[in-house]
């Protein structure tokens, strides 16, 4: 056997100390809102009234000290709260752009509405509202994971606000039901959800996000998800997480990518491996499932003045994994974007 080979059976034992050092950890069991967990930078609230109901966003609004004219607002994924973006946010302010980071409803430390249709139209309303209310009808989208499905409805329903939408892994890049992936209720979501914890989090996060790999730093946020469903509010946050999950699996939009008009630039890391609904399909279909270098390319056919960046070597979050690299490929490609119309 090469000496690679061993390499490649001991990696996953040398990573051992280091998850076991980090499983040891004791979660802090946060509000509904995330109430005890701080941002990186002061959070406003967004009210405003949806579905007969008072509801409100948290949101992070970030001037630069030299601002070159353009905002970027940044949508995060499922498994992610604004916070996460905070090192994007330190390198677009640092170039000179404005930057919003907002939580969407049910999401982090935006309200958890006990009852909500949760359509991608309705969040992606409720964004184009706190842009309004903030006057901003010129950005640039800049949007991982189910933001990705987010952005995507976004920028159909209000092409004329969007100058340049940038899609990072964005999952929503096939249709699961379609390809075979069982239904499951809203009951059956919500208990699974019930579940969540530290270990099943980092678990998951590692073998999908970060291509078996292990940091210290993604660390804080497990955490920051563990002690969201760990808190007083964990039937609420898990009922609202229930209800995305059915929205994310009943309500594709890979069949509108022809639609886009504006401007889409498409990073993706080809070690991703995100499907929703993998872990209970069938082997067969799993096997067909979250092929992100097959699909990044096939999204990027489809969507018109579309270009595709890849990293090889990186997996769904490319910009905790890689920072680095990851902002150097986004500001070169946002420099490249179009100006000011």
């Amino acid at each position: 056997m090469e000496l690679k080979d061993w390499m490649s059976l001991l990696a996953p034992l040398l990573l051992l100390p280091a998850i076991a050092a980090t499983a040891q950890q004791t979660t802090v069991a946060y509000g509904p809102e995330l109430q005890g967990f701080e941002y990186p930078y002061p959070v406003r609230q967004f009210e405003f009234a949806s579905q007969q109901q008072p509801l409100h966003m948290a949101y992070m609004d970030v001037r630069p000290d030299h601002p070159n004219g353009r905002a970027i607002v940044l949508l995060h994924g499922k498994n992610f709260c604004s916070a996460t973006w905070h090192t994007t946010i330190e390198t677009l302010t640092a170039a000179g752009y404005r930057v919003l980071a907002l939580d969407q409803i049910g999401f982090c430390k935006s309200s958890k509405p006990a009852h909500y249709q949760y359509t991608f139209q309705q969040l992606a309303r409720n964004t184009h509202a706190l842009l309004n209310s903030l006057g901003l009808r010129d950005v640039t989208l800049v949007a991982h994971s189910t933001g990705g499905m987010i952005a995507v409805r976004f920028a159909l329903m209000y092409p004329d606000e969007v100058r340049q939408l940038v899609l990072v892994d964005p999952i929503g890049l096939e249709d699961w039901k379609a390809k075979g992936v069982p239904s499951i209720s809203l009951d059956e979501w919500y208990a699974r959800e019930l579940k969540t914890n530290a270990d099943n989090i980092r678990n998951y996060e590692r073998d999908t996000y970060y291509v078996g790999h292990w940091s210290k730093d993604y660390e804080q946020w497990v955490q920051m998800l563990a002690g969201l469903n760990a808190g007083p509010g964990k039937e609420l946050v898990a009922w609202n997480s229930a209800a995305v999950y059915d929205m994310i699996y009943t309500q594709p939009v890979v069949y509108e990518f022809a639609n886009i008009s504006v401007p889409t630039l498409l990073m993706i890391g080809d070690k991703d491996t995100t499907a929703i609904g993998k872990d209970f399909s069938p082997p067969a279909v799993r096997a067909t499932l979250g092929h992100y270098p097959e699909l990044g390319k096939n999204a990027a056919r489809q969507i018109p003045h579309a270009r595709l960046i890849e990293f090889p070597d990186l997996g769904h979050a490319p910009q905790i994994q890689d920072p680095a690299a990851f902002h150097k490929a986004l500001l070169d490609g946002l420099a490249a974007g179009p100006q000011a119309r």
